[in-house]
């Protein structure tokens, strides 16, 4: 059993060389045919001639009846010329291409050939306005300028463009002539089971064959305009990747700050920078300083004398002095030891001791 055929399923390691079509002489001259062919069957119909009283004997013929046991079937087929479900269909193929040989042409170029199908059919149908074969008013006229727009087949054309684009991409000429025999049969039979249903003249179904045959002989006209497109979609998309791996969480902008990491404080000793600055120059504080470096000895120095706790203040008033006295404005307060009093210091106060005597509630000197 052979397992290579699931080869081609993979990616090609590079794109391959693929010849792309140019715009030879027979090519020039199948468009000019084909040109002559779609002016003359236009002239044709604006004439009354011969053609559009073909197309009432095909209609007052009703395909529809004479074949009905065809309808149910003929009614699915038909959606092979409907441009919503075969764009996605062809696009869904062409999109594995794509990403298979590492290039965007072939859905560069179905959208090129959808976009001129769009404005060249469209501006036809609206700028003749014909009605179709269920809505004419009189028998034996073209219905030509009365807001109808079903000149020339929509179905068929984007049949032509749909199924055509396939062999007009593909790699061998092999391929080539096999896909395009398949787009051929598939156009011709949308056109006739538009016209047995009895959407569209038959008229109709000739200028959308000729419709699509001409936006396929003219591709070759906009491979330049689809190769700069595709240069220029590719490099968008190097910019837009190389943009954001310089802007991952990985990599640093350059000229922005970069963050310094700060120590954190010790918890239940309070500012650990404070504390660690008056330990190692400053004088500091009951029950801070200790608590980071122990113990320390009495300063030495003119510095004012420690005074009793009966004195003058609470036992952490003298500390807190020390400290005002040495530092004239302070950022952060570290909070006294559980040993000082919360108060300031008043003059007209005299600290309570276990001591002193009781005060008077009404006034009056105080007992020695």
């Amino acid at each position: 059993m052979r397992t290579d055929i699931f080869a081609r399923l993979d990616r090609e390691p590079e794109p391959p060389k693929i010849e792309i079509p140019r715009m030879s002489r027979h090519r020039i001259a199948l468009f000019g045919g084909t040109l002559v062919f779609y002016l003359a069957i236009v002239v044709a119909v604006l004439d009354s001639s011969w053609l559009v009283a073909l197309d009432w004997k095909v209609m007052l013929f009703r395909p529809y009846q004479q074949w009905p046991e065809l309808h149910a079937f003929l009614d699915y087929y038909v959606v092979l010329g409907q441009r919503g479900p075969t764009a996605v269909m062809v696009a869904a193929w062409l999109g594995w291409r794509s990403w298979r040989q590492h290039t965007l042409r072939p859905l560069l170029t179905l959208g090129t050939s959808l976009l001129l199908l769009n404005i060249s059919v469209g501006a036809v149908k609206l700028g003749l306005g014909r009605l179709g074969p269920h809505y004419a008013t009189q028998i034996g006229s073209a219905e030509m300028f009365a807001g109808g727009d079903i000149f020339p087949s929509g179905h068929t054309a984007n049949a032509v463009v749909t199924w055509g684009i396939l062999a007009y991409l593909a790699t061998t000429p092999r391929a080539r002539r096999y896909l395009s025999a398949v787009s051929a049969f598939v156009s011709l039979g949308v056109g006739l089971t538009t016209v047995y249903i009895g959407t569209h003249w038959l008229s109709d179904v000739l200028l959308g064959w000729a419709a699509g045959l001409l936006i396929m002989l003219a591709l070759p006209w906009f491979e330049p305009l689809i190769t700069r497109a595709e240069i220029w979609i590719l490099s968008v998309r190097a910019s837009w990747r190389a943009r954001r791996t310089l802007g991952g969480p990985s990599a640093g902008v350059p000229g922005e700050p970069v963050p310094v990491l700060v120590p954190r404080t010790l918890e239940g000793v309070g500012d650990g920078a404070t504390a660690r600055t008056e330990a190692e120059g400053r004088p500091g504080l009951p029950g801070t300083s200790q608590a980071l470096d122990g113990p320390q000895e009495p300063e030495s120095g003119p510095g004012p004398a420690a005074e009793p706790p009966g004195a003058g203040g609470t036992p952490g008033t003298a500390g807190r002095s020390r400290a005002h006295s040495a530092h004239g404005v302070r950022a952060e307060r570290t909070p006294p030891g559980p040993a000082a009093s919360r108060r300031p210091p008043h003059a007209d106060r005299t600290p309570r001791s276990s001591a002193a005597p009781a005060r008077p509630v009404t006034g009056g000197p105080v007992a020695p």
